[in-house]
């Protein structure tokens, strides 16, 4: 069995199981997918806005849960589907959450990141209000893209991969993700 299969198999129990007791308000969707024995993850470029505190950054899809999301788990189906078209009902399996992390641009928000994998290749429809581009990421390049961006405000730490550097909120919840696929390579 190849390490991808291996480290997918394993997910379920190097995760949490999701629950309200994480305490959070917005929830991520880490989307995987499998491609050639590689394991990729969907990234998306956020488009530049004044009022938007992660404004031209790499994120990941999601947002705040609104009055109407039942639970986390809802709001990152919506949050998803509104953002990048995909509908994570549909042959998509929910492997667990990472554990929340607090934003530090904006402090209220507390956010949980669901791992999913996608059993099949999704037709991404970017919101164009929201987003202006997306990537899929191999978790292996990422693995050897782990460096420092310089920014106006200073030095961050970041994965660099061509012209996308991921940075801030989500590279620290990659950075959890990927610390567990490097526990799991051979």
């Amino acid at each position: 069995m190849c390490y991808v299969s291996r480290f997918i198999e394993q997910l379920p129990r190097l995760l949490k199981p999701f629950s309200e007791e994480q305490g959070a308000n917005a929830a991520v969707a880490l989307l995987l997918r499998t491609l050639d024995q590689d394991l990729q993850v969907l990234f998306v470029k956020r488009v530049e806005n004044s009022t938007d505190p992660w404004s031209g950054q790499m994120a990941l899809p999601g947002g705040k849960r609104d009055a109407k999301d039942q639970n986390l788990k809802q709001t990152v189906i919506r949050e998803t589907l509104e953002e990048t078209g995909i509908n994570l009902l549909d042959r998509c399996h929910f492997l667990g959450v990472i554990e929340a992390i607090r934003s530090s641009s904006r402090p209220e928000l507390n956010i949980l990141p669901f791992v999913v994998l996608l059993e099949h290749e999704p037709l991404i429809r970017l919101n164009e209000k929201e987003l202006k581009g997306f990537v899929w990421i191999s978790l292996e390049e990422l693995t050897q893209r782990r460096g420092t961006a310089k920014f106006s405000f200073g030095e961050r730490p970041a994965y660099i991969v061509g012209n996308d550097v991921i940075w801030g909120l989500t590279y620290w919840i990659l950075q959890k993700f990927v610390s567990a696929f490097e526990s799991c390579m051979p």
